[in-house]
């Protein structure tokens, strides 16, 4: 039992000594020097002052894209291929992230969304022995438009389907063809046998 108050009554006066003041003094002088270091050295190759306006990308082609961002010392990256949007030109910038006017640092990653070269091609449906209500409301929900110009042909089904049409032709069921491509209806004029 007296080793252990002897050690105790030795950590009691190393605590009151000089030696360990000077050794907690070191210590905290060398933790500020340390901070101090630290952030001088992540304010360096951070580039922590260093403000980059990100430009309006929107509606650019990707050369244009390409030598605005070399200019700034930025990078891209294309992340998707949006829907179809026909007020943008084809293979341009719809989307952009981060957003125009944001700041950045140089050598940052711009993320764009570009504008498809057409709309993407949907499979015509096989519409046949149904209504002209029901074939135009299918259609139109497909993306497809539907034409006011009908051809009627001799059936006893009135307004029900017997065909589609795309420029003037028949098509058959499973057809790929664009969003927003006109289609017109073949239907029966309920005179027929």
């Amino acid at each position: 039992m007296s080793n252990f108050s002897d050690k105790l009554k030795n950590l009691f006066q190393f605590i009151k000594s000089k030696t360990f003041f000077i050794q907690i003094g070191i210590a905290i002088v060398s933790l500020f020097v340390i901070v101090f270091v630290l952030q001088w050295w992540l304010g360096i190759t951070t580039n922590h002052d260093q403000k980059i306006q990100v430009p309006n990308l929107h509606k650019m082609s990707l050369a244009e894209v390409e030598k605005k961002l070399d200019e700034l010392n930025l990078d891209f990256i294309i992340i998707d291929s949006a829907s179809y949007n026909p007020e943008y030109p084809k293979r341009s910038v719809i989307e952009q992230n981060p957003a125009v006017n944001d700041f950045v640092k140089e050598k940052r990653k711009i993320y764009l969304t570009l504008n498809p070269s057409r709309y993407r091609d949907i499979e015509v449906p096989n519409l046949n022995g149904r209504t002209k209500r029901q074939a135009t409301t299918h259609l139109k929900s497909q993306g497809f438009i539907v034409s006011k110009e009908i051809t009627l042909v001799n059936d006893i089904g009135k307004d029900v389907v017997r065909g589609l049409k795309y420029n003037g032709e028949k098509i058959t069921p499973g057809t790929k063809l664009p969003k927003k491509t006109t289609i017109s209806l073949i239907l029966g004029d309920g005179n027929g046998n």
